[in-house]
C-alpha cells in the first residue's frame, strides 16, 4: 500500500484529502507545516502532497529535504507562475485547490507509477527490456526500445509518430529518465489542449500588459523546462505563428515572451509527437517544412495495438490489476471468452481505449469473472470500416431497433457530426458537459475530424 505524507495547514482540507484517499487504498499520514513533516521522516514515504502556502516555510522546502521522495504541491494561487516556479525547484507537479477528485486522484497514481520503481536501485537492464512503464515485447516494441536506449544519452530532437493511445508519453517519458537531463524537469504540453489565442503565452510567457487580461508578467512554459526536457503532444495542432517561435528556440536557444523585446536563452531538449503526417501538413502549407526537418532528427514510429498481438493479453493483465486496486475489486479475472475478445478486437483507440474497457469490466463484473458483455467492446467481425468511415454514416432508422440504447461514444459521434459545423469547440463541449480537452480526445479516439475554423473565428 503506497505511503503518502499530507502537508496542509487548513484542519478541513487535510481531513478530507486524506478521506479521498483513504478511500483508494492508500496509507495516510498528515503533518501541519514543513518542521512537522521533516518529523516524520519524509524520505520514507511514496509520494508528498504539500500545500504551497504553510505557516513558516513554504512547501517547496520539502523538495530537497524529502528526496528522492517525490513532492506534489497543491497551490490556491492557481497562476502559471507559481506552477512554474514549482516545477522549476523540482516538484513532480502541481495542483490548484479547489481541485477535481478525480483529476487529483489520477495524478497521484500517475506520480507513483512513475516513481515507484526508481525507488528500488536494480541492475543494468538488458538492452532489450522494456523501459519502465512501458509493456510489451513484440517484435514492433523491441526495436521502439532500442531506439529508446541508442537516442536517450545522445541529446537530439526526438520526433514520436503514433496513433492516438498508443502511448506516445510514456516514449518520452523513457527518453528524458535515460538522458543526461533525468534529474532537470520534464515539462508535458498537450498542443491540442490550449486554446489557439492563449497557446504562445502558454509556450514562451508574456509581459504584464501584453494583451487584455495579462495583468502579470508570466513566465513560459519552455523556460520552465530551461535544462531539461519539453514534450510537446499532438504538435501538428501548433499554430503557424508558435512554429515560428518554435523554430527559433530549435535554432538559437532562444525565447522573446509575448510583448517583450528581449530574448533570453534557454538549454531545452525537444520531444515532440504526433499522429498526423508532419511532411503531408508541410506540403498544405498548415505546418512548417522548416519545423519539421529540425524536429525530424530521429524519429521512433508507435506501432498501433492491432499490429501488436502477442503484446495485447500481457497488456491487459497489467491493466487489469491496476484498474482492480483502483476500484478495490482484487482478485477479479477475464473469463476465457473475455480473453478471446481482447485478443481478436482491432483496438482502434489503443491502449487507452483498452484501458477504457478493462476498467469498465471492473465496475459492471457481478462475480469474480469479467465476461465480454462488462467490456463493452463490439465483436472483432463489426470492425471492419475504420473509426472516421463509422462515424460518419448514417444509421438507419429501420435497422436501428436492433440497438435501442446509444452507448455513451455513439451519442458523441452523431451529437458532434449534427452540431459541429453550426457550434464552436467550446460550445459542443459545454453541451456535452465536458471539457475541451475530453472533447479532442475522444474526437482523437473515434476518428472525428475537427472543422477547421473560419480565419479570425475564436474555436
Amino acid at each position: 500500500m503506497p505511503r503518502i505524507l499530507i502537508v496542509e495547514d487548513e484542519a478541513i482540507i487535510r481531513t478530507a484529502l486524506r478521506r479521498l484517499l483513504e478511500r483508494h487504498d492508500y496509507q495516510i499520514s498528515e503533518a501541519g507545516s514543513v518542521a512537522e513533516a521533516l518529523e516524520h521522516d519524509p524520505q520514507r514515504f511514496d509520494l508528498i502532497i504539500s500545500d504551497l502556502r504553510l505557516p513558516g516555510e513554504e512547501g517547496t522546502a520539502l523538495i530537497d529535504a524529502a528526496t528522492p521522495t517525490p513532492v506534489l504541491i497543491m497551490t490556491s494561487y492557481a497562476s502559471m507562475r507559481s506552477a512554474v516556479d514549482t516545477l522549476k525547484l523540482g516538484a513532480v507537479d502541481y495542483v490548484a485547490k479547489p481541485f477535481d477528485h478525480d483529476e487529483l486522484l489520477a495524478t497521484v497514481a500517475k506520480v507513483l507509477e512513475a516513481h515507484a520503481p526508481a525507488r528500488t536501485p536494480v541492475g543494468p537492464e538488458p538492452a532489450d527490456s522494456p523501459p519502465q512503464e512501458m509493456i510489451g515485447r513484440c517484435p514492433a516494441m523491441q526495436v521502439v526500445y532500442t531506439r529508446i536506449r541508442k537516442t536517450a544519452p545522445a541529446d537530439v530532437t526526438v520526433l514520436i509518430q503514433g496513433e492516438s493511445g498508443t502511448g506516445k508519453e510514456l516514449v518520452a517519458r523513457a527518453i528524458h529518465r535515460q538522458s543526461r537531463r533525468a534529474k532537470a524537469p520534464l515539462i508535458c504540453v498537450n498542443c491540442a489542449a490550449i486554446p489557439e489565442t492563449l497557446i504562445e503565452s502558454e509556450l514562451f510567457g508574456h509581459e504584464k500588459g501584453a494583451f487584455t487580461g495579462a495583468s502579470a508578467a508570466r513566465t513560459g512554459l519552455v523556460e520552465a523546462a530551461d535544462g531539461g526536457t519539453l514534450f510537446l503532444d499532438e504538435i501538428g495542432e501548433l499554430p503557424l505563428d508558435a512554429q515560428a517561435r518554435l523554430l527559433r528556440v530549435l535554432q538559437e536557444g532562444e525565447i522573446r515572451k509575448v510583448g517583450s523585446i528581449e530574448t533570453r536563452h534557454v538549454d531545452v531538449r525537444l520531444i515532440a509527437a504526433t499522429h498526423r503526417d508532419l511532411n503531408l501538413l508541410s506540403k498544405s502549407g498548415e505546418f512548417r517544412l522548416d519545423l519539421y526537418y529540425r524536429l525530424n532528427v530521429m524519429q521512433i514510429d508507435l506501432p498501433p495495438l492491432r499490429d501488436r498481438e502477442d503484446d495485447v493479453l500481457e497488456l491487459a493483465d497489467v491493466l487489469l490489476d491496476s484498474a482492480c486496486r483502483r476500484h478495490g475489486r482484487e482478485g477479479l479475472k477475464l473469463s476465457r471468452a473475455a480473453r478471446r475478445d481482447i485478443r481478436d478486437y482491432p483496438w482502434p483507440g489503443n491502449v487507452r481505449e483498452l484501458e477504457n474497457a478493462l476498467e469498465r469490466g471492473v465496475i459492471l463484473a457481478e462475480g469474480s469473472l469479467i465476461h465480454p458483455d462488462d467490456l463493452g467492446i463490439e465483436p472483432a467481425t463489426g470492425m471492419h470500416s475504420s473509426p472516421a468511415q463509422t462515424s460518419t454514416s448514417t444509421p438507419n432508422p429501420q435497422t436501428s431497433n436492433d440497438d435501442e440504447d446509444l452507448s455513451l461514444e455513439d451519442y458523441f459521434q452523431h451529437f458532434v457530426l449534427e452540431h459541429q459545423d453550426q457550434m464552436s469547440e467550446t460550445e459542443l463541449a459545454q453541451k456535452l458537459g465536458i471539457s475541451r480537452k475530453c472533447l479532442w480526445e475522444r474526437r482523437q479516439r473515434l476518428g472525428i475530424p475537427r472543422k477547421k475554423s473560419p480565419r479570425g473565428r475564436s474555436a
